[in-house]
């Protein structure tokens, strides 16, 4: 950030991987919930991790019933997921002001929702404000060096690591180069 001038206004940091750190967060606040009730033998939390880590949105019909009550039963998971699907909100901000000033009132509940992991990642996104709110400005997202990653991985994956450095490259050119060799 320091070899950037106005790194600020010109880097974006990524919802995706943002939003990753929060998921982690409600996970670990699962887990540590779910030890302590089953310690007292309670086993509410007891395969229901994949619930907490969907948004409210993707949550397949099949569970939302089960969903719907654990949510009533005022666990800190449930809290956890709260936080984390308010902070989705903040991508919807065409303005950096109003963004801010989202930001600021989930920050105050998120820091003061006694959960640490969700607290650090509150803390994390404090830090980084400024890159993250400039998403609001520029509306990019780094998905598609992601995706070509992602493909130049599976390239490597097939087969089994390159020896020639060259020969990498050339099937990344064949593979993600976009021609169409087939005969019309």
């Amino acid at each position: 950030m320091q070899c950037v001038p106005d790194a600020d206004q010109k880097i974006v940091f990524d919802r995706f991987h943002i939003m990753s750190h929060m998921v982690k967060a409600v996970d670990m606040v699962r887990k540590q919930e779910h030890r302590q009730l089953s310690a007292a033998g309670d086993d509410t939390l007891k395969g229901t991790k994949y619930l907490w880590l969907f948004s409210s949105e993707n949550l397949p019909d099949k569970h939302r019933p089960k969903f719907e009550g654990l949510k009533e039963m005022n666990l800190k998971v449930g809290k956890a997921w709260a936080i984390k699907e308010s902070l989705r909100e903040l991508w919807e901000y065409r303005h950096p002001e109003l963004a801010r000033h989202f930001f600021k009132k989930w920050y105050a509940w998120a820091s003061h929702a006694r959960l640490e992991p969700v607290r650090k990642v509150a803390e994390m996104i404090k830090k980084y404000l400024e890159n993250v709110l400039t998403y609001c400005r520029h509306r990019v997202t780094n998905a598609v060096a992601e995706g070509l990653n992602s493909k130049i991985m599976t390239i490597k994956r097939r087969a089994c690591g390159y020896r020639n450095k060259e020969h990498f490259k050339t099937a990344i050119y064949f593979f993600c180069g976009g021609l169409h060799l087939y005969p019309c």
